[in-house]
């Protein structure tokens, strides 16, 4: 990423501030929880978090919560319509001179896979279609991972989980291919959005510092290793996210009112480096290689760069 004009250039250019306490009963190596720290860190404090059912409903429990922000819980499919609420209630009283602007709120959907591409598709499409001001938090860990890690539309080809299990008939695992939030996302035309990964601190932050100048819906995917779904140790989190990006699998991006621009470029590393991290995808390897199943992976990322860089 281009840091000419970017506010975060160093890692020690980051926030030392916390706003999310530690000791949460979220799973130890959580990727999404690291980049919702980073987020929260250039978003400040003044902010209300709208908490779709999911993973990160373990975050606040009653009566204990890690967060010093404000945070409100609801059911999968109506996290946008709750921010919805929030939102026009701040704007009333901001109107009526009982909070000062200075006071004002940023109101965070924080929302799993499961939610965002699935059940809370629907409100969510339509509170980008109202122009609702508000920041879109999507931890992407690839599957329902509070439930036991069931199959998602977010679930990579190839991948296992415990409904998409390898078996005679069909050894790959999953069959269906993960679905484009960003596209599905982009196509509304908002006025940002982005992906973003807990590997990469600078460009998580300069995307969430960007996003600050715009009004209206803003989206944000992250890159979400989960240790006991995946089938990693919790210390290799971070890792494991480097070497998604390193091999072009999750690609760093924004799009602005539409416009994509690519965030990172390297030169890609083989896609197996990546999928030999995770006994997700132990199945491609063992007994049998499944070669053929792995190069439809590889194909996939390498014609997706390729309508890229060209």
């Amino acid at each position: 990423m281009t840091t000419k004009n970017a506010i975060y250039k160093k890692f020690k250019d980051i926030s030392q501030d916390e706003y999310i306490a530690p000791g949460t009963a979220l799973c130890a190596g959580c990727g999404g929880l690291l980049a919702l720290r980073l987020a929260h860190k250039v978003l400040g404090k003044n902010v209300v978090i709208v908490n779709a059912a999911g993973c990160f409903t373990l975050l606040s429990v009653y009566p204990y919560t890690p967060f010093h922000s404000s945070w409100m819980y609801t059911a999968m499919a109506c996290a946008p319509a709750g921010a919805q609420g929030i939102r026009d209630a701040l704007d009333i009283l901001i109107k009526k001179g009982k909070i000062e602007r200075e006071d004002d709120l940023k109101v965070v959907v924080l929302t799993g896979d499961g939610t965002a591409n699935d059940m809370g598709l629907q409100s969510t499409s339509a509170a980008i279609y109202r122009g609702l001001d508000f920041y879109y938090f999507c931890y992407d860990n690839e599957a329902y991972s509070n439930t036991g890690f069931q199959m998602s539309s977010a679930t990579p080809y190839g991948s296992k989980t415990n409904t998409s299990l390898p078996a005679r008939i069909n050894p790959e695992g999953t069959i269906q291919k993960k679905k484009d939030l960003f596209e599905i996302w982009r196509a509304h035309k908002p006025p940002y959005l982005a992906t973003i990964s807990p590997s990469d601190p600078i460009d998580l932050s300069n995307k969430f510092e960007k996003a600050l100048k715009f009004e209206g819906p803003k989206l944000f995917i992250t890159f979400s290793p989960c240790p006991p779904g995946w089938s990693f140790g919790a210390s290799k989190s971070v890792n494991v996210a480097k070497l998604a990006v390193q091999t072009g699998i999750w690609p760093l991006k924004e799009a602005i009112y539409g416009e994509v621009k690519h965030t990172v470029i390297l030169k890609f590393k083989p896609v197996e480096e990546y999928l030999k991290t995770q006994n997700r995808y132990d199945h491609l390897f063992n007994p049998v290689k499944q070669v053929d199943v792995i190069n439809i992976i590889q194909k996939d990322i390498d014609n997706y760069w390729k309508r890229y860089l060209v």
